[in-house]
Order: C-alpha cells, then sequence, then structure tokens
C-alpha cells in the first residue's frame, strides 16, 4: 500500500496507507459507529457526497457479498477504516474489501488513528476532508473547506418508475436514494411497491391508484433548494387522505411539507444501536440509524433517549420516523412499524 495523507478543513493532517482506488477525493467526513454492516453502509445511497469513517477497527472480516447490498452502486466519495481485513472468512464471501473498492471507483484510506479523527468531529463538528497521496499545502486545505455536497437526491433517485414487487396492496414509494431493505420489506407484507423518481408529480403518482404512500430515504440537506419540488408534492398527496410512511429523509421531506424546520446536526446520528423512545408508552428501542438533520419538534411520537431530538411524528392517518426500521444493517426492534402501516391503509380501507 501507498502512503496516503487526510487533511481536515481545519488543517489537521492524518497520515496513513492508501487502499481500494488510487486517487484522490473531497467530501465532507462521518462517521459510524456499526460493527458489523459495512456492505450496507457502503451500499447506501444516503451516504453521497461523504467520505465514510468507521470507528469499529477491523473492517472487512466478511468479505463483499452482493446479496447484502442495499443498492447496486456506492455513492459515498470515499472509506476510511483502522484496519481493511486482507483475507476475509465466510461461506458468502464472493471477494474482499479492497478489491471491491477498486471495482466500485472508491478511494480508500487505512493506518490512521480512527479514534483520533472521530473525536475531533464529535468536539468541533461535521467537517469536510480531502484524501490524496502527497503531503496537503494550503491550497489543499481552501478546496477542503469549499466543499458542499449538492443536488444530492437528484444524484442517486431512480430515473424511471418500476413496479419491484407483486402483492395485495399498491404501495408508491417515491424513491429519494432508497434503500432496497425498505421494498423487500413492504413486499413481505404482500404489497405491491412501485418506485418513483424524486422528481414524479403528484398526478403522475395517484394514477397508479396507490393504497399507501411510501417516502424514502435518501442523502443531503432536506431543505435544500433542490428539494422545494418534492414537499410540494408530498403536502399534496398528504391531502389525499391516502396513509403515507416517511423514513429518515422522507421524514424529513414530510415535516417540511406540513410546516415544521430542520437543522444540521453536530455529528449527526449513524450506526445501528440508536436508541430511541417512543413518548406514548415510555418503551426504548435500539435502531439503526444514518442521518446529519434533524426535525424541530415538540410533539415527537419518538426522540432520541442520547440527545432528546426528534426521531417520528404523526399526522392522522401519516407517520414518519428518522430511523430505519427495515435496519438492514441493524436491529429489528421496529420492524412492526411496516405492520402499523398496512393497518393504517387497511383502517382507511385502503386494503
Amino acid at each position: 500500500m501507498n502512503t496516503g495523507y487526510l487533511i481536515l478543513e481545519n488543517g489537521i493532517v492524518f497520515k496513513g496507507k492508501l487502499f481500494g482506488k488510487p486517487g484522490e477525493t473531497v467530501g465532507e467526513i462521518v462517521f459510524t459507529t456499526g460493527m458489523t454492516g459495512y456492505l450496507e453502509t457502503l451500499t447506501d445511497p444516503s451516504y453521497y457526497g461523504q467520505i465514510i469513517l468507521q470507528t469499529f477497527p477491523l473492517i472487512g472480516n466478511y468479505g463483499v457479498i452482493p446479496a447484502d447490498f442495499e443498492s447496486e452502486n456506492v455513492s459515498a466519495l470515499a472509506y476510511i477504516v483502522k484496519e481493511p481485513c486482507q483475507n476475509p472468512s465466510n461461506f458468502r464471501s464472493s471477494g474482499e474489501l479492497d478489491a471491491f473498492l477498486c471495482e466500485r471507483g472508491i478511494v480508500g484510506l487505512c493506518g490512521i488513528d480512527t479514534r483520533a479523527l472521530t473525536k475531533i468531529i464529535r468536539q468541533n463538528g461535521v467537517m469536510n476532508g480531502k484524501i490524496m497521496a502527497s503531503p496537503p499545502d494550503k491550497a489543499d486545505c481552501d478546496e477542503v473547506r469549499s466543499y458542499r455536497v449538492q443536488n444530492a437526491v437528484a444524484s442517486v433517485s431512480s430515473k424511471k418508475i418500476a413496479k419491484l414487487s407483486e402483492g395485495k396492496r399498491k404501495i408508491a414509494m417515491l424513491d429519494f436514494g432508497a434503500k432496497q431493505g425498505i421494498a423487500e420489506a413492504l413486499a413481505l407484507r404482500d404489497c405491491e411497491v412501485w418506485s418513483f423518481p424524486h422528481n414524479s408529480s403528484a398526478k403522475s403518482i395517484l394514477e397508479l391508484k396507490p393504497q399507501g404512500i411510501m417516502l424514502s430515504n435518501g442523502p443531503g440537506d432536506p431543505a435544500e433548494p433542490a428539494n422545494a419540488a418534492i414537499t410540494e408534492v408530498i403536502a399534496e398527496l398528504i391531502q389525499t387522505g391516502i396513509p403515507a410512511f416517511g423514513i429518515c429523509l422522507g421524514h424529513q421531506l414530510m415535516a417540511l411539507s406540513q410546516g415544521y424546520k430542520t437543522r444540521k446536526l453536530k455529528f449527526g446520528h449513524r450506526g445501528a444501536n440508536q436508541p430511541v423512545k417512543d413518548t406514548a408508552m415510555g418503551r426504548v428501542y435500539i435502531t439503526s440509524q444514518n442521518h446529519g438533520y434533524e426535525v424541530i419538534a415538540e410533539n415527537s411520537s419518538f426522540i432520541n433517549v442520547n440527545d432528546g431530538t426528534c426521531e417520528g411524528l404523526e399526522y392522522g392517518g401519516s407517520f414518519s420516523v428518522q430511523f430505519h426500521p427495515e435496519a438492514k444493517g441493524g436491529p429489528l426492534d421496529t420492524a412492526f412499524l411496516f405492520d402499523k402501516f398496512i393497518d393504517r391503509i387497511c383502517k382507511e380501507g385502503q386494503g
């Protein structure tokens, strides 16, 4: 492995080793605390425009398993780990991490103090960084500071309407960068899932005569001007009374469509062990999460136990959550929310 460098926007430099595809890249660095699920993490479209930092020190030990992918593409810009496993051991594995990153054109950096880097982000907030093969200089630092994640949803959303599964209940899913696990969870509940591009009109969606509306996860700032048209479509769909279920970015966009505001978190929630509390029942669930923004609300149906941020909202027949009930990879504590969605559909006489 060749020597590689990471420079942060505050000028701090880490020296390590390059792996994956040779090259350099600039992006927003975010850390995730998952001990497993690195394949789901790498293939999650919600990481568009970002450099993923794994806090768990050994990554790649069970190899590359395409059946575990959440999408066909890797939307992240780069991958930082303490130690990539060179000799994975798993009967399902079809390769190793270094070759996978090379194949997908993803720059990797290893051998740095990932604990120290994580602490810097926790103390100072999410920041940009640049991975490169030569020692950085002031010009690199200026380039890093100017980086912004833009047009994220449009970059990862599907381009055409597609039928994903057969079933009794017809669900229209707005694809903002959807993880495959969401459609799979609905298919398991006898749903015929149709995926719609992010820029679909309410009219084209309603022509399907859906019994339920799913708003998927996705990347970027929910309040980005490019998303304004999406929130208008969601508002129109909610007014029809058809039950809607929003997850992650879908939760944020639904909130914006109903007059709520959002703001960026200091370092976000990313990992498979985020505790959320049901405010009505008082019960705590462990959830999988990947987001850097929060909805500002005082009437949350769920709150994050760690920092008290909003994790869910109710809108009559519709509802949304900030976490991932399909939880690939992660705990399945809140998978019952898909059943709640189906119950809402039946209650409205749609199912």
